[in-house]
């Protein structure tokens, strides 16, 4: 009996063992995996980079379309190049719909202002939403369109959009729907090269009018006018599809020239309310591995990082940071990217930081402000002003100090090449010299030990600071360090509408 009862707790023991040292090896999986998707990233991208200035950037090419107009900044720029990104920004009327298409990269986009849905089709997903239709000339005939899951979206959410997906936007919202996205053209994803490409199923992309602001694309990219049905024979077309010729011939688009953002007056699609979808996402539980409680086909893409009550980061009298990362949103693993959006108010400040393991591409939404950023050898990149619809690329290690102006504030979205960005300060209560010991300040900088106490712990804010200086670096008129009471009440009615 006592030989039985042994025999049986060793082999409990021995599939514990197995069993913790097969999560173990899971887990180091994981970790070794994720190293080499951002070493994957890194080798894909430019390595012959030397960022000697760094510029705001505006958008330099612009297709206007029937109803909107879509924006690139230039994809042959060197800081993008070395990034291993791209950029574009739409603006989609009411009643505008975005046609189908699908990209090479990996997406992040955030919705500036309005509102729409958005549609995905994911390879090999079930048709899950439906509606009958019956014609008025005939009662006894129906028909049933079926099609895959649609979302709503609103201000402030960012939207994960895999490679390769094919994808179309529409606005039914009453004021124009403005969008940014960042497109990461150096992930695994993308395995030619690092020029971004779009693949439209729909329409004639490039039929409406062209404007450059900047250096002209090749010859070669401005040639590329018309669909992905455009290179296929008509007879391959209409027997595919089971139509005649003429219907196939249809698809090509060669005479549309409405572009790629055309109007539909008529759009009638099936979607439960906004309301509901959100909480079915809150109600869904959380799975850092995305395993059997979140499908691909059900994943759930978006996140609002506007909301106040979403701050990560809080201080009353500079402003508010959100996070958003694979914690929070797990498709993000996948596309080995996350997000940041800051609110800071007149005058406010984020202590000067470098991003640890990811290059930051930062989009001002609204206001103006200053930003200094500080590379190799503590040579200056970049000191300027920075305001609404510019762009602006920090690079990993860089360091990089925001000062919101004193007329407007600032706000920005920021986009990261890794799925978990970290940041490292050097000023505040989490900065790096906070923690270093009294003695390695006083001899690093040759300062006394009052010195050095008030260099660790003079700012107890942790990265969102108030200015105390009285006047401007760059005027002379005292400032208004406070902010006015009422600017974090907006932000919670802005919320709520």
């Amino acid at each position: 009996m006592a030989l039985t009862s042994l025999l049986s707790f060793f082999i409990v023991v021995t599939l514990l063992i197995r069993g913790l040292s097969a999560q173990i090896a899971g887990e180091q999986n994981v970790y070794w995996q994720s190293l080499q998707r951002q070493q994957q990233h890194k080798l894909q991208a430019r390595t012959d980079c030397r960022v000697e200035r760094l510029t705001a950037q505006e958008p330099t090419i612009r297709f206007e379309s029937e109803a909107g107009l879509t924006e690139f900044w230039e994809r042959n720029n060197q800081q993008f190049e070395c990034a291993g990104v791209a950029a574009v920004r739409n603006v989609i009327q009411p009643r505008g719909l975005l046609l189908p298409h699908y990209n090479n990269a990996p997406q992040l986009l955030y919705v500036v202002r309005g509102r729409g849905i958005l549609g995905t089709v994911i390879p090999g997903c079930p048709e899950t939403f439906e509606r009958d239709i019956q014609p008025r000339q005939d009662r006894q005939r129906r028909f049933m369109d079926q099609h895959q899951k649609v979302r709503q979206f609103r201000q402030g959410d960012v939207l994960a959009l895999p490679a390769g997906f094919t994808l179309w936007f529409y606005n039914n919202g009453g004021e124009p729907l403005v969008t940014v996205a960042l497109l990461d053209t150096g992930n695994a994803a993308n395995q030619l090269d690092q020029t971004f490409r779009h693949f439209f199923l729909a329409g004639n992309p490039q039929g409406g009018r062209q404007s450059y602001f900047g250096r002209r694309e090749t010859q070669e990219q401005e040639g590329r006018t018309n669909n992905i049905f455009n290179g296929f024979d008509d007879e391959i077309l209409a027997d595919a599809f089971g139509v005649d010729v003429q219907t196939a011939r249809r698809l090509k688009g060669q005479d549309d020239m409405r572009g790629r953002i055309v109007r539909a007056e008529r759009f009638n699609i099936v979607f439960p309310g906004q309301e509901a979808e959100e909480r079915w996402e809150r109600d869904q539980p959380y799975s850092p591995a995305n395993g059997f409680e979140e499908t691909l086909c059900t994943a759930k893409l978006r996140e609002n990082l506007d909301e106040p009550t979403r701050a990560d980061v809080y201080n009353p009298r500079g402003g508010r940071i959100s996070s958003l990362n694979s914690l929070t949103l797990p498709i993000l693993s996948w596309l080995r990217l996350s997000a940041e959006k800051g609110v800071l108010y007149r005058n406010g400040l984020v202590a000067p930081h470098w991003n640890v393991n990811a290059h930051s591409i930062v989009y001002i939404t609204r206001g103006s402000g200053r930003f200094q950023v500080v590379g190799p050898g503590g040579r200056s990149v970049f000191d300027g002003e920075v305001r609404e619809g510019q762009l602006i690329i920090v690079p990993q290690n860089y360091v990089v100090a925001k000062r919101a102006s004193e007329d407007e504030g600032l706000e920005w979205i920021a986009f990261k090449t890794n799925d978990n960005a970290m940041t490292s300060q050097l000023a505040g209560r989490l900065s790096a010299i906070r923690a270093m010991p009294e003695e390695v300040v006083m001899t690093a900088y040759g300062v006394s030990r009052e010195e050095a106490r008030r260099l660790k712990y003079n700012r107890e804010e942790s990265r969102v600071f108030s200015s105390r200086s009285r006047y401007s670096p760059r005027s002379s008129r005292p400032m208004s360090h406070m902010p006015k009471p009422f600017e974090y009440a907006m932000d919670v009615i802005k919320s709520m509408m």
